[in-house]
C-alpha cells in the first residue's frame, strides 16, 4: 500500500499530539511540592515518582519507534495518545496513594515516549517540502511548548484552583481525548512493511537492526551525541526539580508558584534559543537526512549548547550554598538555553545519521540518552543521606566540564555524520 502524499499542513496534527503528551508528562512536575505538603510525601519519594516516568519512557523510545518504521506511524501514535489520556485519569484518583501515582507516572512516561520518537519522525516526514532544521525545529517546539504550558497551567491549578489533585489532570484529559481521533486523519508516511509480520525472532533482529548507529556515523554519535544528550533533561531536572527543593522555604507558601515559575522559565527560555540551535549548526538550508549532502556544520550547536550547559550547572553548585531564589531563576534561563539548544541539534544529528528505515529507532535511542539524565535528581536525592548539595552540585558541574572537553574534542575531530544509506 503506498503512503498518501501528505498536505502542506499535515504536520500540525502530529505537533498537536505531540504537545499533548508533552503537555501530560511534564504537568506533574510543579506539583512535587504539592505531593509533599498535602500529600506528605519525602522528598526521596516524589523524586521517585519523576523516575518512575523515566522508567515508562524507556521501553515507548526503543520499541514505539522501530515498531512504527515497520507498522506504520499512526497506529503508534494513536496508541500513545490514548495512554497519555488513561495516565491523567489514573492519577485524577490516585493522589492519596503512591502506588497509583508510580502508575499514572509509568503510563505518562511511555505515552511521551511514543510521541517523542514517532512523533518527531512523523512531523519530519510530512514536513517533506521543508528543510531538515526546520522539520527538527518544528518537533522541538511542539514537544517544548507542551512540557512548558503543562508545567504552567498545572502549577497555577494547583496553586490557587479548586480540587490540586484533580483539576490539572481533568484539564490534560479535555484537552487530549480528541487527539486520537483527529490522528486518523493525517495521511500514513510509513506503510506497513512487506515483512512486517513474522516470528519473534525475526522481529526482534528487525527491531535491533532499527536501533543500531549507521557505522559511517559511529564516531561522531560516540564523541559528540553521546556526551551532550542526556544534559538536555539533566539540565531540566537540575532546573526545576533540584531547585525548587533548594531555596523552596525562602519563598513560603509560594513555593508551588516559585516551582510552576521555574519551569515555565525553563522551558520558555528553551523554546527561544531554539532558532538559534539551526544558525549555530551552520545547515545550509537545503540538506535532508539521507540524500547525502554533508551541509556546513561544524559542530558549534553541541559545544554552544554544553558551555551554556556548564554555565548553568556552575550557577546551580553556588546556588546550593547561597540558597537565593533569584540566582535559581538566573540558573534556570541558562540550563533552559543549554537544553533549547541541546534538544534541537541532537534530533538534526539523529536525522543526518538515520536513513529512512529506521529515522524513529535512532530518534528513541537519542531521547533515551536524553530523558536518562531526568534521573539526575532522583540520583542526587538519594545520595544526599551522604554527601550535601553543595558537594554533589560541584561534582555535576565538573561532570559538565569533562563532557564539554568531550563534545569540543568530537566536533573537531568528526567530519558531519554520514547520511545512511
Amino acid at each position: 500500500m503506498p503512503a498518501t502524499t501528505p498536505r502542506p499542513d499535515s504536520w500540525r496534527t502530529v505537533a498537536a499530539a505531540m504537545f499533548a503528551c508533552g503537555w501530560g508528562g511534564n504537568q506533574f512536575t510543579p506539583l512535587l511540592l504539592m505531593y509533599r505538603r498535602l500529600g506528605g510525601y519525602s522528598t526521596l519519594s516524589v523524586d521517585a515518582f519523576l523516575g518512575a516516568y523515566v522508567v515508562g519512557l524507556v521501553p515507548g523510545l526503543l520499541l514505539a519507534g522501530p515498531v512504527s518504521d515497520r507498522h506504520g506511524r499512526r497506529p503508534v501514535l494513536v496508541a500513545g495518545a490514548v495512554a497519555s489520556a488513561v495516565a491523567s485519569l489514573v492519577l485524577c484518583f490516585g493522589g492519596q496513594s503512591a502506588w497509583p501515582i508510580y502508575a499514572g507516572r509509568l503510563i505518562t512516561g511511555f505515552a511521551v515516549g511514543i510521541a517523542m520518537s514517532v512523533g518527531s519522525s512523523w512531523v519530519k516526514e510530512l514536513s517533506s517540502g521543508a528543510d531538515g532544521g526546520l522539520a527538527a525545529r518544528r518537533a522541538a517546539l511542539c514537544q517544548t511548548a507542551g512540557f512548558g504550558l503543562g508545567a504552567g497551567v498545572a502549577g497555577v491549578l494547583a496553586q490557587w484552583g479548586p480540587w490540586p489533585m484533580v483539576s490539572p489532570y481533568a484539564v490534560h484529559l479535555l484537552i487530549t481525548v480528541a487527539i486520537p481521533v483527529l490522528l486518523l486523519r493525517v495521511p500514513e508516511t510509513r506503510p506497513p512493511l512487506a515483512d512486517a509480520t513474522g516470528s519473534v525472532r525475526q522481529l526482534l533482529t528487525a527491531l535491533v537492526d532499527d536501533l543500531r548507529v549507521p557505522a559511517p556515523a559511529r564516531r561522531r554519535f560516540r564523541l559528540v551525541v553521546l556526551p551532550m544528550a542526556p544534559w538536555v533533561f539533566g539540565a531540566a531536572g537540575l532546573a526545576y526539580a533540584v531547585m525548587p527543593q533548594l531555596v523552596g522555604f525562602r519563598v513560603g507558601d509560594w513555593g508551588l508558584a516559585y516551582a510552576t515559575g521555574l519551569t515555565v522559565l525553563t522551558l520558555g527560555t528553551g523554546a527561544a534559543v531554539q532558532p538559534v540551535a539551526r544558525w549555530l549548526h551552520g545547515e545550509a538550508g537545503n540538506g535532508k537526512a539521507g540524500n547525502g549532502e554533508a551541509g556546513t556544520r561544524t559542530g558549534r550547536a553541541p559545544v554552544a549548547a554544553m558551555a551554556v550547559m556548564l554555565l548553568g550547572a556552575a550557577l546551580c553548585a553556588a546556588n546550593a550554598v547561597l540558597l537565593s531564589p533569584w540566582l535559581a531563576a538566573v540558573a534556570a534561563a541558562a540550563l533552559g538555553a543549554g537544553y533549547g539548544i541541546a534538544v534541537v541539534s541532537g534530533l538534526l544529528e539523529i536525522q543526518r545519521m538515520a536513513g529512512p528505515d529506521d529515522l524513529a529507532g535512532l530518534t528513541g535511542i537519542y531521547y533515551t540518552l536524553a530523558y536518562a539524565g531526568f534521573l539526575l535528581p532522583t540520583v542526587l536525592a538519594t545520595l544526599s543521606s551522604w554527601l550535601s548539595y553543595p558537594v554533589m552540585l560541584a561534582a555535576v558541574a565538573a561532570a559538565a566540564l569533562v563532557c564539554l572537553g568531550l563534545v569540543v574534542t568530537g566536533a573537531r575531530v568528526t567530519e558531519s555524520a554520514a547520511p545512511a544509506r
